[in-house]
């Protein structure tokens, strides 16, 4: 099903993936500086932005100094986000100064929230651009040069931006990510996406194929497909494809990302836990390239407090999902994100997570105490309750258990070979590369005459709890 509506849609796109940008008739002929912050979306939408910028005749700079154009793409997840944000626009603020042209703006999760307060009260920006929004900076930047403040932080519920070829930012030409599906229809209580990203509505199969064939084409050798959860993934073609009636699931889209080459491979995230499903887990088994890794958040191992949180499963549902990966996928890496301190948390809910963790035994996880984010459910309902001195303790709990997890992992990989794709430099030494094992574990080895973008096979020596150490490699 899928092959004809890709055929169907490359038609319609050649030509315009990865076009001569420097042949642009526009009158803009200046420099931009991004900065990302926060999830993986984020940094995919900042491709998103520079794809348009390089359209409008904007080149990408690594020194702030050279911009005529500063943006910094926001997050809201947790407060700490928030205050780098804060810190760095207050340091472009006195960049601004010396050179009066220049602009500032704000993309991403704090757009709609805080946009008043950047754009009036604390003057620090000059336009605020909300994550549906970008097709639109060429306006606002035109607004913004005759000294208007210029907003746009509409949601859309069709705005997938499918059809825009991202520009790699700051690549290792080896792994990139590809955006299956925008915003979230889940409404947890802790988090603020469904505010700042709106409804969720998925891409068309035929576009997100179209890019992962083009990486695979220009010497990538892995994608991660992207999205809130990619489970729910869900997209019916439109009248334009004749003869294509039935709707495309995650399922039958990961299968058709992982045909397109069997060197090409395969992740993804994040998934939901009410979402994965036994088709998910088959079509993974089925496919050599797709990886054996799976995000899967818990957020809590108390019942009460998942309740609390509207993650709509149990504790019981949740240990019996963590099963049936393990049936299906016998060596798949499993991790996870865990917030302490939630509000109401008691000792016995925490105890709950503790014993939650015991079991599952993460390869990694994200770990947080929480952080109340203004206009989220929770804050409207709960009051933020547990102490923070409690919510680091329980923390330093967590983090301390999983430490000791991942070095059990970590261990019992020692004297076991792997297929590594090279990825580049170690950041320790010149004389050792990197890859990433099927279960999204970091495997160091020397250089040699290998080369990033090499399959290689590895067999480990020794390990560290984040980092598994082999002697040698052998290309494929």
């Amino acid at each position: 099903m899928l092959e004809t509506v890709v055929k169907a849609h490359d038609e319609t796109r050649q030509g315009e993936a990865y076009a001569p940008h420097e042949e642009s008739t526009s009158p803009f002929q200046k420099n931009f500086y991004i900065e990302s912050y926060g999830c993986a979306m984020n940094f995919n939408d900042s491709e998103i932005v520079a794809s348009i910028l390089q359209g409008e005749g904007f080149g990408a700079t690594r020194n702030v100094e050279e911009a005529d154009l500063i943006l910094l793409n926001t997050c809201s997840i947790r407060e700490k986000a928030e205050q780098t944000v804060r810190k760095r626009l207050t340091e472009f603020r006195k960049l601004k100064k010396a050179k009066p042209g220049m602009l500032v703006g704000v993309l991403g999760c704090m757009a709609e929230r805080l946009k008043d307060k950047l754009l009036v009260e604390e003057k620090l920006v000059d336009m605020v651009v909300g994550p549906d929004a970008y097709r639109t900076l060429p306006g606002l930047i035109e607004e913004a040069n005759t000294g208007q403040k210029a907003v746009n932080v509409l949601l859309s519920r069709e705005e997938t931006y499918g059809d825009i070829s991202p520009i790699r930012l700051d690549s290792n030409g080896v792994s990139g990510y590809v955006s299956i599906m925008r915003g979230c229809n889940n409404m947890c209580t802790f988090c603020v996406v469904p505010f700042t990203r709106g409804r969720e509505r998925s891409r068309d199969a035929a576009s997100i194929v179209a890019e992962a064939r083009d990486l695979f084409e220009r010497g990538f050798r892995e994608v991660t497909l992207l999205g809130q959860n990619v489970d729910s993934y869900h997209w019916m073609p439109s009248d334009s494809v004749p003869g294509i009636t039935e709707p495309v699931t995650f399922a039958q889209l990961l299968a058709s990302v992982a045909e397109i080459d069997p060197l090409l491979r395969v992740r993804f995230s994040t998934s939901h836990p009410k979402d994965i499903t036994d088709e998910v887990l088959f079509t993974m088994a089925k496919y050599e390239n797709i990886c054996n890794y799976i995000h899967l958040p818990l957020q809590s191992g108390s019942s009460r407090i998942l309740q609390l949180m509207n993650r709509t499963y149990t504790r019981e549902w949740y240990i019996k999902k963590v099963d049936r990966i393990r049936e299906i996928l016998p060596d798949c890496g499993l991790s996870t994100d865990i917030i302490t301190g939630f509000c109401t948390e008691t000792d016995a809910d925490h105890a709950d997570t503790l014993s939650l963790m015991q079991y599952a035994k993460y390869d990694l996880a994200y770990m947080y105490f929480y952080s109340e984010r203004p206009g989220t459910l929770a804050a409207r309902r709960y009051q933020d309750d547990i102490p923070e001195t409690l919510k680091k303790q329980r923390l330093a709990e967590v983090v301390a258990l999983h430490r000791q997890h991942t070095l059990d992992s970590m261990r019992k990989d020692v004297g076991k070979s792997f297929k590594v794709l090279i990825e580049g430099t170690s950041k320790r030494s010149s004389e050792h590369l990197y890859g990433r094992n099927d279960q999204n574990k970091v495997v160091i080895f020397p250089k040699g005459n290998l080369q990033k973008g090499q399959y290689v096979h590895v067999t480990v020596t020794d390990c560290t709890a984040g980092t598994l150490i082999a002697e040698s490699a052998t290309a494929l």
